[in-house]
């Protein structure tokens, strides 16, 4: 019997180095748009300003591009063996997002998503474009009606083979497949994602306020992190995978098996002493071609900070102190913090002096607060 055109896709997908496979049409996902427009429409998208201004065509694939007739759907393990949280116990580290700690992911799935796409228009003609998550597709909910897996109560993808550990990328085209049935909802009664957040970033079952997620916090957000929020971070500076580490359905995934993903020792949770010393280019250039550099040492240090002030190694003070003067205010409002927490009478000693001195208003309150 001839290979049919789906098989013959999945075939090529995994000799790309893609884990899982599937096939829907380029309508919109069932309540997609609804729930986008009440994400939006709450605020609770924050500094997110491109969700906003690309939600028409982010609702469906032929919003963005007409002539969609279907969607191929691809996912990419990422699961390394281990347990991500255990770096939460080791206050003077920095913790990093697993996704984070490897090749950024964009680098490594774009050029399969190209090679799967000429593959797919040698097989049967027509046009293809490829996505990752920077272009406007809503790919989980897209995912979940190609059955890769379905959208748990921490609003990420679920697999039954790989856990809440696959990224995700998609090839919209002309040619008309066959989709392949939606994955059902196997979360039943559990909820352990939502109780193990650390800021109550969940209002509900399958219902996340950005504003008030770690990720969020550490990566998107340009400006200063609340102080609600500060003490909940701890050491997380780059992203949380605690929602996603606690997932039950992750005892069946395996190590991840592309090796671009393998985690990198001068990015995976390092000392904040190493850290708190970095200027612009030492950060470009330790963090170079990982999604961290993309979030800028400025905003890096700031999340950095937090998790000195959090950590109670006074070892850390001159490092602090040395950030009294950046030129960044979103470093030095934190290394106030910092230092108020770490040792609240140096912070009395030299807060007359620096106040004074300081042009930045939130900087400024920052060494008006009370000390910790």
């Amino acid at each position: 019997m001839a290979e049919t055109l789906k098989a013959r896709i999945a075939k090529e997908a995994s000799a790309l180095g893609f884990d899982a496979v599937r096939f829907t049409s380029a309508d919109a996902a069932p309540g997609a748009g609804g729930y986008l427009d009440a994400f939006l429409a709450e605020g609770r998208h924050g500094d997110m300003d491109w969700l906003a201004s690309t939600a028409d065509r982010r609702k469906a694939p032929r919003a963005l591009w007409p002539e969609a007739k279907s969607v191929i759907v691809l996912g990419l393990n990422y699961n390394h063996p281990g347990d991500p949280l255990a770096i939460l116990e080791e206050k003077s580290r920095g913790a990093i997002s697993i996704y984070a700690q490897s090749t950024d992911y964009h680098d490594v799935i774009k050029p399969k998503l190209k090679a799967l796409a000429s593959c797919v228009q040698a097989l049967a003609g027509g046009a293809v474009k490829v996505f990752v998550d920077t272009a406007p597709v809503m790919e989980k909910p897209l995912a979940a009606r190609a059955g890769l897996g379905w959208q748990g109560k921490h609003t990420n993808l679920v697999s039954r083979e790989f856990g809440s550990w696959l990224f995700i990328g998609s090839i919209f085209t002309d040619i008309e497949i066959e989709p392949d049935e939606a994955e059902q909802d196997h979360c039943g009664a559990c909820r352990r994602c939502l109780d193990v957040c650390p800021t109550d970033a969940f209002t509900a079952p399958y219902r996340i306020d950005a504003r008030a997620c770690i990720s969020y916090l550490t990566i998107e957000h340009k400006g200063h992190i609340d102080a609600r929020f500060r003490t909940k971070m701890g050491n997380r500076i780059y992203g949380c995978d605690d929602c996603l580490a606690v997932c039950p359905w992750n005892k069946f995934a395996h190590a991840a098996r592309e090796t671009k993903l393998a985690l990198r020792a001068e990015t995976g949770n390092p000392p904040l002493a190493e850290l708190l010393a970095l200027d612009d280019s030492a950060f470009r250039a330790r963090f170079r071609g990982t999604a961290v550099k993309r979030t800028g040492r400025d905003r890096f240090l700031r999340n950095a900070l937090i998790a000195a002030g959090n950590s109670g190694d006074k070892t850390l003070l001159p490092l602090i102190e040395a950030r009294l003067d950046d030129a960044s205010p979103l470093v030095r409002a934190m290394a106030v913090w910092a230092l108020s927490r770490l040792a609240p009478e140096r912070f009395r000693a030299l807060r007359a002096m620096y106040a004074a001195a300081e042009s930045d208003p939130d900087v400024r309150g920052e060494w008006l607060a009370e000390a910790a």
